[in-house]
């Protein structure tokens, strides 16, 4: 052992192998791991921790946003964001609310416990999805644009940076980009934001922190798992007699004030963000109440007229279930409804199949690229929610098929409150 070994601490050997180069340290990594007495993958471990650690504001990919010199008002400073949107976007005021309070969450990420994704979407393009992208990295909290990113580059950013993510395009390269997807779907809520990966020649399994903001733009209805765990922010095209600013006009100072003002805010009022309970409405399902919770926090510390709007906001975007419903539930409903409309207490396969696909705009007629949905098809499905088919007597006749009282639990569960009716309940 060195004299310079002996003289150091384990910690100032860390700090020095951290500060070499990659080539420098393979050469010595064996050779130090044994005067350390550990194994070459943890001390690869040590180095990445200490390197992460050691990583300064001008080493990121992030402008140093230095605190507003003086308290704020928190009402006037989203009424100031809420008005930049308006300046420069068409969309419904709920959209306004929504994207205002989400770009506040962000600055509050360290105090909230569910990081719900902003999903921009619209029906088609030139409607200002990637205008309001831009407007967002304006203003969230350690903004990174990433769009067509891969996963491994996706969790190794998250983890080494902490932004707020904002992917543009999303609905073309996440289509069939499922490990994409589960990391995206993974960093919902804190204590979940993790995944394991093996790394470095030895393969060691090393964990990643996927926690953090998103903001995903695309156009239509990105992937149900994504969608389930966002705030919808829909656009919609203007019309010749709407005027928006361009966003390229904008006044210099605008969002470095903005962002001053934003960081202030966060500074200030951390704890009580921390902290808060807000009241949620029951006609937000289990997971919509999750997503808006943040930002009924924030609302309702700001005050004055924004616990209001924060949840009329919240009704309207994510208060009708059906919107995203699963397609499992979608043929749970369509199935209550035959059997209200015909009064049946038991329906063959083959004539459930039928009705199904008498509707032209229900997806079952459709399902097999052209083709209907098949039995077995039908069957797999409603055994995912305990129901199995059995021969059943009809008339004179037995066949395949099921008894309405195998559904009774399952509308209830699935199908909203307003769909089970009293004869079901009873």
């Amino acid at each position: 052992m060195t004299d310079e070994k002996i003289l150091l601490s384990d910690d100032e050997i860390i700090s020095r192998l951290a500060a070499l180069s990659p080539f420098e340290y393979e050469r010595v990594r064996i050779a130090e791991a044994k005067t350390l007495n550990i194994r070459p993958p943890i001390l690869d471990g040590l180095i990445k921790a200490a390197k992460k650690s050691s990583q300064k504001d001008n080493r990121t990919p992030f402008a140093d946003v230095k605190p507003w010199h003086e308290p704020i008002h928190p009402a006037e400073l989203l009424n100031e964001i809420s008005n930049t949107i308006r300046r420069f976007i068409i969309c419904p005021p709920e959209t306004i609310h929504a994207a205002t309070l989400w770009i506040a969450m962000t600055w509050f990420i360290d105090a909230i416990q569910v990081a719900p994704l902003a999903v921009i979407t619209a029906p088609e393009k030139r409607c200002g999805k990637s205008q309001l992208l831009f407007l967002l990295s304006r203003l969230v909290y350690r903004p990174l644009s990433a769009s067509n990113i891969t996963p491994s580059a996706l969790f190794r950013s998250i983890d080494t940076w902490q932004p707020t993510l904002l992917i543009d395009e999303a609905d073309a390269f996440m289509r069939e980009n499922e490990e994409l997807r589960g990391i995206i779907n993974c960093g919902h809520t804190r204590d979940l934001a993790k995944i394991i990966r093996t790394v470095g020649d030895d393969y060691t399994p090393t964990t990643f922190i996927v926690w953090g903001a998103k903001a995903l733009a695309g156009i239509g209805h990105l992937p149900d798992t994504i969608m389930d765990r966002a705030i919808t922010l829909e656009l919609r095209r203007k019309l010749a007699n709407e005027k928006t600013e361009r966003l390229r006009h904008t006044e210099p100072n605008l969002f470095p004030i903005l962002s001053a003002k934003l960081a202030r805010f966060a500074q200030d009022y951390f704890d009580q963000v921390e902290q808060a309970k807000p009241e949620l409405p029951d006609t937000l399902n289990d997971r919509a109440q999750d997503n808006w919770e943040p930002l009924f926090a924030i609302a309702d510390i700001v005050g004055n007229e924004w616990p209001r709007l924060a949840r009329l906001a919240a009704v309207k975007i994510s208060g009708n279930s059906e919107v995203s419903q699963s397609l499992g539930v979608e043929l749970l409903s369509d199935i209550q409804e035959i059997f209200e409309s015909k009064c049946f207490d038991r329906i063959p396969s083959a004539e459930l199949i039928r009705l199904l696909c008498a509707d032209d705009e229900k997806p079952w007629a459709t399902y097999n690229r052209g083709t209907s949905i098949k039995p077995r098809q039908v069957a797999n499905r409603l055994r995912e929610f305990g129901i199995i088919s059995n021969t059943i007597r009809i008339g004179m006749t037995t066949a395949k098929g099921y008894m309405k009282y195998q559904f009774i639990d399952a509308f209830a569960r699935y199908l909203t409150p307003a769909s089970v009716t009293t004869s079901q309940a009873s």
